[in-house]
């Protein structure tokens, strides 16, 4: 049985150990949380490194895509240096495929043209961004003003690349905790810079950390389009007032599937490294993946 680990700089608290069915054969996938701490974090790395077939690299990305450019995360890089014989993905590479599908596949219920989407974070996400401006949503991005503190919404995918282009050489070279809320941070209530892009946008869509550290008190009708959430996430979304949660991968023991996590286990099933964005594709509709959609707070009908 093949055995893959997500290694994160997240709380421990949201760790797993489960054996779960993917592309028809049994997995053994493992998240282990090392509460910010990137001494930990390599020296678990270290650890592991040969005794198990793929890393992922929970709680950053070893480097964000933006129009076709990489801008590699000074620190991830130098933590992944760590794994020299087991390969190491990020869940970048899965992200920028597999959050393309799942935007086509909720335009039936959603109907994405016209409505109000604020991502909170575009820039590890620009595939998300990408799709929905290309399927005729109304973007809010709100890299500048989660990241950086400022006020500043981005509200096309070109402004935002040249954005990206100009900051990321500098930013991504800071120390990661300055812009990316690590260990129990995301659990904390964050500054309330963007309350008012929240109360704009129909959907809230992004990186779950970032999400939650910033979003208000209430969030009564909003749907909610993000990634790794546990049991304590859909309850917090749920007395929030959040109409729908939607992950963009699948539930397994009331929880989603960190994207690191299942782009690891595909490079370990699949026994290749690095995968190509048809690989993805091919082995996404292998793997019957769909996004998985929770009714939190329904909305009340209307009397015919």
């Amino acid at each position: 049985m093949k055995h893959v680990v997500s290694v994160s700089l997240g709380s421990a608290k949201r760790d797993t150990k489960q054996v779960i069915t993917l592309l028809g054969e049994q997995l053994l996938i493992e998240r282990r949380g090392t509460d910010g701490d990137m001494q930990a974090a390599a020296a678990l790395l270290r650890e592991l490194d040969g005794k198990v077939d793929a890393f992922g690299l929970g709680g950053m990305d070893l480097f964000v895509q933006v129009s076709g450019r990489r801008y590699y995360i000074r620190d991830a890089v130098r933590l992944a240096r760590n794994a020299l014989i087991t390969p190491l993905v990020c869940g970048a590479g899965l992200k920028e495929t597999l959050e393309r599908t799942v935007v086509e596949a909720l335009e039936p219920r959603l109907q994405w043209r016209g409505k109000r989407v604020l991502i909170v974070s575009a820039a590890d996400r620009f595939g998300m961004a990408e799709a929905l401006s290309q399927a005729g949503a109304k973007l809010l991005l709100g890299d500048l003003i989660f990241a950086l503190g400022l006020p500043i919404p981005i509200r096309s995918v070109s402004t935002l690349s040249l954005v990206v282009r100009l900051l990321a050489p500098v930013v991504l070279n800071l120390p990661f905790r300055w812009f990316y809320p690590t260990g129990s941070k995301p659990e904390r209530a964050g500054r309330m810079v963007g309350g008012r892009f929240f109360a704009q946008a129909e959907v809230i869509a992004g990186d779950w950390h970032y999400l939650r550290r910033h979003a208000p008190e209430r969030l009564d009708g909003k749907i909610i389009l993000t990634n790794t959430t546990t049991r304590d996430d859909v309850a917090w979304a749920q007395e929030r007032g959040v109409q729908l949660l939607i992950t963009t991968t699948p539930r397994y023991q009331e929880r989603s599937l960190p994207t690191n996590l299942l782009e690891a286990a595909f490079v370990a099933l699949s026994g290749k490294h690095p995968l190509t964005p048809l690989d993805y594709r091919r082995l996404i509709a292998q793997a019957g993946l769909a996004p998985s959609v929770l009714e939190l707070n329904p909305l009340p009908r209307i009397p015919a």
